[in-house]
């Protein structure tokens, strides 16, 4: 606890507007992905066609599309952005996985391998001074 409470302060005094939209438009990504997840269910079918015998390969699918689609709203907001981030990193470790277990997509490898540096960032920096954890720190 008194780790996060030392990165909240550090990254409340080195905040900066350019962070903020970063963090924004990642969790705009993200959201949109799990949109595309939703929408398109045999795309997503698709992407676990390498892994469909393992155990557990169910419900990694439903755990995908909602975990985007809530974490990108969270992410968006600087709600619990940590907390979302933690959530997108199996997805996101699954989806490096995917690329050298079934066949390989560099352009979705290199996507994931961004995605995760990003989370990675935003995981010791947390939502910054511009969200609503920093607001609802300020109204106690």
């Amino acid at each position: 606890m008194v780790t996060i409470k030392s990165l909240n302060k550090w990254a409340n005094k080195h905040s900066y507007l350019l962070i903020d939209f970063l963090r924004i438009a990642f969790g705009v990504f993200i959201f949109i992905k799990g949109i595309s997840f939703m929408t398109n269910s045999l795309m997503l079918l698709q992407l676990f066609e390498p892994i469909k015998n393992w155990a557990g390969s169910m419900m990694a699918m439903h755990y995908v599309a909602p975990a985007h689609f809530i974490g990108g709203l969270l992410i968006t907001s600087g709600l619990l952005t940590r907390w979302a981030i933690i959530a997108q990193l199996p997805i996101l470790i699954g989806a490096i996985a995917i690329n050298f277990v079934g066949e390989m997509n560099t352009t979705n490898l290199y996507i994931a391998i961004a995605t995760i540096l990003v989370c990675g960032f935003f995981l010791v920096y947390g939502s910054g001074k511009h969200s609503l954890d920093y607001y609802f720190k300020m109204q106690q």
